[in-house]
């Protein structure tokens, strides 16, 4: 029998995309605009060109040669196989009536955000520093994935933003236990403009760094280790030979969205971007 941290390091693999079991969701639903990390416009609820008949991307092994960039460090957390297989039973929105294709594409990124809560409350669980929340964490993790099943019209009319807040006060709490066994209580980066910033070798062990803005920060050698990464933006970091163990609510795109090497130490939840090694 598992132990209850080997549990819900179980459970975090099921929040990520099963493309097989969704309907392409991510590339109708969501809208974006021609940039860096895409090549086109596309508007909310119109299909990618490049999705095919089978919901499956016509390019996917090429999307960064091809212009669409975004598309690779995007994750769903699992909201598009839960919105297909789940809310909607299973029903296509191709075959589907305009009104019910339309229901669908609104509440996709609803279940996205609550699937997103749901990957942090799951990691928080298996964080033995926070043992003294686990009891909420527990209480508010079967709370968001009973939201996640609610009927359509339910989650659509659901205050996100609001149930967002009372879960992230639990996370705050939650990352102060953490970071005080780090003695990186007092390096709060909460929410800094570190863009482009010379953090070569920096020692930011136990930091706070939800919501810091690290886009193409030089952050070679660093030592993250404990820190808080939750919402860090990580775009073009470079984060070759950093050490990031033990570094918690760090999420797959914003790892993807890095840059790094084979000497980057990552923590358990996530894995290495193919794209790092890889000639692309």
């Amino acid at each position: 029998m598992l132990d209850p941290m080997q549990e819900h390091t179980a459970d975090l693999a099921g929040l990520r995309g099963d493309c097989a079991r969704c309907f392409g969701l991510c590339c109708v639903a969501l809208p974006f605009s021609a940039s860096a990390d895409f090549k086109i416009d596309k508007e909310a609820g119109k299909p990618c060109p490049n999705l095919g008949t089978d919901h499956r991307c016509g390019i996917h092994t090429r999307l960064r040669q091809r212009g669409f960039t975004g598309c690779t460090v995007y994750d769903c957390f699992g909201a598009g196989q839960k919105v297909s297989q789940v809310t909607f039973a299973g029903q296509d929105w191709r075959t589907a009536p305009p009104e019910h294709a339309r229901r669908m594409f609104d509440v996709f990124p609803v279940v996205r955000q609550l699937h997103e809560l749901l990957w942090y409350l799951t990691e928080a669980l298996t964080l033995p520093a926070a043992r003294p929340v686990h009891a909420d964490l527990r209480r508010m993790l079967a709370d968001t994935e009973r939201l996640t099943r609610s009927s359509a019209g339910e989650l659509a009319a659901l205050d996100v933003a609001a149930h967002r807040q009372e879960v992230n006060g639990l996370l705050l709490r939650t990352s102060e236990l953490v970071r005080a066994g780090t003695g990186g209580r007092k390096k709060n980066r909460r929410n800094a403009d570190l863009i482009g910033a010379r953090l070569k070798g920096a020692d930011l062990r136990g930091a706070d760094l939800r919501g810091a803005y690290l886009i193409a920060a030089d952050l070679t050698g660093a030592d993250l280790r404990g820190a808080d990464l939750i919402g860090a933006d990580l775009r073009d970091a470079d984060l070759t030979d950093a050490d990031l163990t033990g570094a918690f609510f760090l999420t797959q795109p914003q790892l993807d969205a890095a840059r790094g090497g084979a000497g980057t130490r990552l923590p358990g939840s996530v894995t290495r971007p193919v794209h790092w090694t890889a000639r692309i």
